[in-house]
């Protein structure tokens, strides 16, 4: 089964699926599923715009709000996850996912389904300490601060993720998981981002739970976006016993979807033949998220996840044969994701534009019925209570006055060291690019395809090592041999919009406050929604 894996979209869903039909047209090529790994921009109308963190100048309606009343349709199965510029108010209806709409399925804050057999995970948002251990307490409309953190990972959702025994074939994460640089062309990416060295020496790039959840889960393949850079990896993971058999992990992290751009992946995936073309369910997903129920906090006080320390009487919340077979008995052995989607705010109209829409707390009734259904709380319902109790918006004013530090940022203890991305700027989670080429096309072989002959979908991955238990890597180990040679990789090659030719992976990173010495630096933001900007500098 072919599959299309995109990075950052932006809003821009008309040109994916031009590319998609393209690349039908030319090539013979139809990818049966699209994944999106964040920054997908449901917006829906003005007051959605005012929930993205970003300037105001770079909020545009782009093409979303003409798929949300069904005027257009996906052409493809699409699945995405969340990223750090979205309009979080239209996300955080669906805590546990569904559908944006028609043939457009949200993972959630982390999530678990099937197609065709195919078990595909994800996380939504990019991590950052002061906010991991907190519960999802946000709700529209938002301030200064929470219109961030409503996009930050949460302990909880790693800690689900960690229950799974299953294994995983695609994984999906907006930011990259912490130390994936030292498997790949390392030397190629220092030498096109030179500012990225300091962090990926210091093993500071990335997200520590992303790193913590590659090693746990171990999938085939894992899918990141956010640095707006292509760069792929192959991880040899060390087995936990004898008897568990070696197993790998290709990593691609995808570029932005810009015109005239190779932003589209296409991968074979093994797959059922039998198995319907119906989104489905997890049975064990489900059952870990009813085993976990008891552990959802909406308020902004931090806590840890149980632990096996001697402080808690139950540390893992893994489920059982019987509990996964309970799910199936639930639901019939049906396992369809019902199409139940359903308009839960108005739709832009251009021609009667309402610029001081206000966003308003949302209770989806895709969240209301899928929590009935499996017993879950309706994590919205549980803020709305809390809100109109007056405790939750409380609390989170006083934090605020109490632990504010210079950035804007409420800083709190971590089980990981303190993350080091904030800037001093509008908008704390950007990350610095360099300005004179951090979007130049790098490759590692200069010969392409001709444009005459389909792609072929064959890649190679290098640099195999096995992962370190800790994932920690040295400063020595962060520097290849000056003569090695720069090796293609890639788990297929990269479709360009314009000419829909192969092109060889890049290899180029990024990070989130690197520093480029005397180099005149943009934030990321302005990388992504415009070419003019008067605030380049920091």
């Amino acid at each position: 089964m072919k599959v299309a894996v995109a990075g950052c979209c932006h809003g821009a869903l008309d040109k994916m699926y031009e590319t998609l039909e393209l690349l039908q047209r030319r090539h013979n090529v139809r990818p049966e599923l699209l994944l999106c790994c964040g920054d997908f921009q449901a917006v829906r109308n003005e007051a959605d715009l005012h929930c993205m963190a970003v300037p105001a100048k770079y909020r545009h309606m782009q093409t979303f709000y003409r798929y949300y009343p069904g005027e257009k349709k996906a052409p493809v199965l699409t699945v995405f996850i969340g990223g750090n510029h979205e309009a979080s108010n239209h996300l955080q209806e669906l805590p546990y996912g569904g559908w944006v709409a028609p043939n457009i399925y949200y993972l959630g804050y982390a999530g678990v389904v099937r197609f065709r057999g195919v078990r595909i995970g994800g996380i939504s948002g990019i991590f950052k300490s002061h906010d991991y251990r907190k519960g999802h307490f946000e709700c529209p409309p938002y301030n200064q601060q929470t219109i961030r953190s409503a996009y930050h990972v949460r302990n909880i959702e790693v800690f689900k993720l960690k229950q799974l025994k299953r294994p995983i074939d695609i994984f999906m994460s907006h930011d990259w998981p912490r130390s994936i640089y030292h498997y790949g062309n390392k030397k190629q990416l220092l030498k096109m981002k030179s500012f990225f060295r300091q962090e990926v020496e210091s093993n500071t790039l990335g997200s520590p739970a992303a790193s913590e959840l590659l090693q746990h889960l171990k999938p085939t393949y894992w899918f990141s976006a956010h640095l707006h850079v292509k760069f792929a990896a192959f991880m040899q993971h060390q087995a936990n016993s004898k008897e568990e058999l070696p197993k790998a992990t290709k990593f691609l992290a995808l570029d932005k979807c810009l015109p005239h751009r190779d932003f589209l992946q296409i991968i074979d995936v093994e797959h059922d033949p039998s198995a319907g073309d119906s989104l489905e369910y997890d049975a064990e997903w489900i059952a870990v998220l009813k085993a976990t129920n008891s552990l959802i906090n909406v308020t902004p006080s931090s806590w840890n996840m149980p632990e096996k320390n001697g402080l808690h009487a139950k540390w893992d919340y893994s489920v059982t044969e019987e509990a996964i077979k309970e799910v199936l008995e639930e639901l019939n052995h049906d396992l369809k994701i019902p199409c139940n989607f359903t308009l839960t705010a108005p739709c832009y109209d251009p021609s009667k534009p309402q610029k001081h829409m206000e966003p308003v707390h949302t209770i989806n009734p895709q969240t209301t019925e899928f929590c009935a259904q499996f017993g879950l709380t309706d994590i919205n319902d549980r803020i709305q209570q809390a809100k109109e109790e007056g405790s939750t918006r409380g609390e989170y004013e006083e934090e605020e006055e109490e632990e504010m530090d210079s950035t804007g940022s409420a800083e709190e203890p971590s089980e990981y060291n303190t993350d080091n991305s904030g800037l001093s700027s509008i908008n704390p989670d950007e990350i610095m690019l360099d300005d004179e080429g951090g979007d130049e096309d790098l490759s590692t072989c200069s010969v392409d395809p001709s444009p005459d002959h389909p792609p072929d979908f064959s890649a190679s991955f290098s640099d195999i090592r096995i992962m370190p238990d800790s994932m920690a890597v040295s400063s020595d180990d962060a520097m290849d041999s000056t003569n090695e040679e720069p090796e293609k990789s890639g788990v297929s090659k990269l479709v360009e919009e314009k000419s829909l030719s192969e092109r060889p992976l890049k290899r180029i990173g990024g990070n989130e406050n690197g520093n480029s010495g005397g180099k005149k630096i943009k934030r990321r933001n302005q990388a992504i929604y415009a070419a003019e900007d008067e605030d380049k500098t920091e």
